[in-house]
């Protein structure tokens, strides 16, 4: 056991199951911009028109939309870096068991990534994520939220021209404006404690998403609570709502324009989040916010921050996901009446 603050036993898997066993944690996220990131798919923003609130007001706005794989993807990365640097994870094609190839026909369907996150290689197999995450929405509108900007290609000399003729290196493309916040929810399914701490370790470094992350892309994840249940909670939309409804009013009734203060939409995730359990049909084991919260990321923090007990949870979560490949994973039917065949032809 890595972690003291919470009853392990009872809150976490001692293995990773075949099948659903009811077991939930949810990660409820702040996402906060800290610069100017592209969600974008085909060279605009993604965004959908839905209703500003739940309070009865009919209004329809448009809101940024940072679909799921923007947000799974960076995080998956941050882990299989770790993965590597310690040696978990090969880049070399000649190293048996280690070599894991990301978004292709040679994952190798055995490290936490692969088991956690989930594959699909066609007829090669495929393993269902553990994570579940959805597309988020910005809590402000599209037009509070985006900003188009123009941009060249200069010469090295700091110019768009050279030999009296000018470059036509110019476009324009909408970025995400700095502090426009994305709540979210990430749920694990079935966890183990080796799994929570990797999983919110993942979303912790991660810093950067969307695209061209290598000039921009910024962004904070706060946690703003951790909830236990035995079932799945409220979607990223109805709690966007449910905070856009807790802003301050202007004169007219209508939410004011940002920018939001990060500490006050935390609070009010804090306190909409028992409402919002109610409603869910879901028998709660435990809530984190506020201080107890703040004890559990400590703790964690701790233990990620420790070069030694980082590799600890690294290798606890490599060998549970060897023994659940070696159970469920992707082959395992195959590999089975394969040995039971090699023991045959033995006698």
């Amino acid at each position: 056991m890595f972690l003291q603050t919470i009853d392990t036993n009872r809150l976490f898997r001692a293995s990773i199951p075949s099948i659903p066993m009811g077991c939930y944690v949810h990660f409820v996220v702040l996402r906060e911009t800290h610069s100017f990131p592209l969600f974008q798919t085909d060279q605009e923003l993604n965004f959908a028109r839905v209703s500003a609130g739940r309070n009865g007001d009919e209004e329809i706005i448009s809101r940024i939309v940072m679909f799921k794989r923007k947000q799974t993807t960076p995080e998956r990365l941050t882990g299989r870096e770790l993965l590597r640097r310690y040696n978990f994870l090969s880049e070399n094609k000649d190293d048996a068991g280690k070599y894991c190839e990301y978004n292709s026909a040679n994952f190798c369907k055995h490290c936490p990534d692969c088991i956690y996150y989930g594959f699909a290689i066609g007829d090669q197999g495929s393993e269902r994520s553990k994570v579940l995450v959805d597309s988020a929405f910005s809590l402000s509108n599209y037009d509070e939220s985006h900003e188009s900007m123009t941009f060249n290609a200069p010469y090295e000399h700091g110019t768009m021209s050279r030999s009296s003729e000018t470059k036509h290196s110019f476009g324009e493309q909408d970025h995400v404006l700095p502090q426009v916040f994305f709540p979210s929810v990430i749920t694990v399914r079935d966890p183990t404690e080796t799994e929570f701490i990797y999983v919110l370790n993942n979303i912790l470094r991660t810093k950067r998403y969307g695209a061209q992350t290598t000039r921009t892309g910024a962004l904070e994840n706060h946690i703003a609570a951790i909830i236990f249940a035995d079932g799945e909670i409220f979607s990223n939309l109805k709690l966007t709502q449910t905070l856009y409804d807790m802003l301050e009013k202007d004169d007219d009734g209508r939410a004011k324009k940002g920018p939001y203060q990060t500490v006050e939409l935390v609070r009010n995730i804090e306190r909409v989040s028992p409402a919002l359990l109610q409603d869910d049909h879901v028998t709660t084991h435990l809530s984190l916010i506020g201080d107890n919260l703040d004890s559990l990321i400590a703790e964690i923090n701790a233990l990620v921050t420790s070069e030694a007990t980082l590799v600890e949870v690294l290798q606890q979560a490599y060998a549970e996901c060897q023994d659940y490949y070696s159970r469920s994973g992707a082959g395992a039917e195959k590999r089975a009446n394969k040995n039971r065949q090699g023991k045959q032809d033995e006698k």
